[in-house]
């Protein structure tokens, strides 16, 4: 069978990657890497283990992004290793990053397998799309922020991960946005401001351009580390922690949503997604608190009423909780489906907001506010 990636000479999209996947084609390793939701693995193309579900996959451009987002390397292809024969060195400190994830590498550690420093970086760089270090880095942030989703405190999640203590992890957490204002001001570049929040629903994780919020995520999402790498890549700029008059904003509108002074919010948005996301997205910021619909309605309502599993992959997309309610989306059948924050938080913000269901039949329980 023709190569998938011979053939397409764009980005692949999602469904072509789970194609290549689904065919073994090596020929797709290096351009991203697949992870399974259901075991917390992450694989390049071309993997001989047994192809998952695509509704358990998730992909990433890099290996870093996926142990950002808590997945850990698969023993059988060994997808922290480069393609083609790879030095014993290397493959010595992929060895710890596999078996040692929340071990901080350093330089030592490259000269105590008889290397420079640099010259490893370099190799790690070229051939798995980090430096040691970083990847290093990757893996402990992706273990706090698992082991934050599994119900540990902040505090207990960092020092398991191997920080020092719950700042040196928002310290890290910062790192994945790749940028600080010093540098972004060198280069001559506005980044965009970033954000952590605390909520009663656990921190949250805001970024804000000139123009408005563009990321609002729970910090334990797992796709935290795939969205932050997306609006930098849409965006074409950096993120650091710096200030910002609309994270102000949302900071303090945010209190008001959760002690129950406030049910919308007024304050810019800056919605990037493709055409079709941002036509889900306008149908999500019209569905008043206290009130529910369907995927199928939302399809309907943007005029593709075939395309709900397509509406349901864009609810999923949503970079923007709270702000944009994918959470007032539910089943046809009045049930309470997937939620990127967890379905107990998408129950606690519909109460906070006054849902209450009721009985209907052949349609969506739609709701009313107290």
């Amino acid at each position: 069978m023709p190569s998938i990636v011979s053939r397409k000479a764009k980005p692949l999209t999602p469904e072509q990657m789970y194609e290549a996947v689904r065919q073994r084609d090596a020929s797709a390793a290096g351009l991203f890497f697949l992870a399974v939701t259901t075991t917390g693995i992450f694989c390049r193309p071309g993997c001989p283990a047994k192809t998952p579900h695509r509704e358990n996959c998730e992909f990433f451009p890099t290996a870093a992004a996926a142990m950002q987002a808590g997945y850990r390397a698969c023993m059988r292809c060994r997808p922290l290793l480069g393609i083609g024969q790879v030095p014993t060195w290397a493959s010595q400190l992929a060895q710890r990053l596999e078996s040692q994830p929340t071990t901080q590498l350093t330089a030592a550690d490259a000269r105590a397998a008889g290397i420079h420093p640099a010259t490893a970086a370099r190799y790690f760089k070229k051939h798995m799309g980090a430096t040691f270090q970083a990847l290093s880095r990757a893996g402990r942030i992706g273990v706090a922020l698992a082991t934050v989703r599994n119900g540990a405190g902040m505090q207990s999640a960092a020092s398991r991960a191997g920080f020092e203590s719950e700042s040196g992890f928002r310290k890290a957490v910062g790192e994945l946005f790749g940028s600080t204002p010093a540098l972004a001001a060198s280069q001559n570049i506005q980044p965009l401001a970033a954000r952590w929040l605390p909520t009663p629903l656990g921190p949250m994780l805001a970024v804000a351009s000139d123009d408005g919020i563009c990321l609002l995520e729970f910090i334990d999402r797992r796709m935290l580390a795939t969205n932050i790498n997306t609006l930098r890549t849409r965006l074409k700029r950096p993120i650091a922690t710096a200030p910002s008059n609309h994270l102000d904003t949302l900071d303090r509108q945010l209190t008001e949503y959760f002690t129950g002074k406030r049910s919308q919010f007024n304050l810019p948005l800056h919605i990037a997604g493709t055409p079709f996301q941002e036509s889900v997205w306008a149908q999500l910021l019209k569905i008043p608190a206290g009130q529910v619909r369907s995927y199928a309605q939302i399809a309907k309502a943007i005029g593709r009423p075939t395309a709900v599993r397509a509406v349901a992959r864009a609810n999923g997309d949503n970079r923007l909780a709270i702000l944009i309610p994918c959470h007032r989306v539910i089943g046809s059948d009045g049930t309470l489906t997937g939620y990127g924050g967890g379905l107990d938080r998408k129950q606690r913000l519909l109460d906070i907001e006054g849902y209450q269901p009721v009985a209907g039949r052949g349609q969506v329980l739609l709701a009313t506010a107290r």
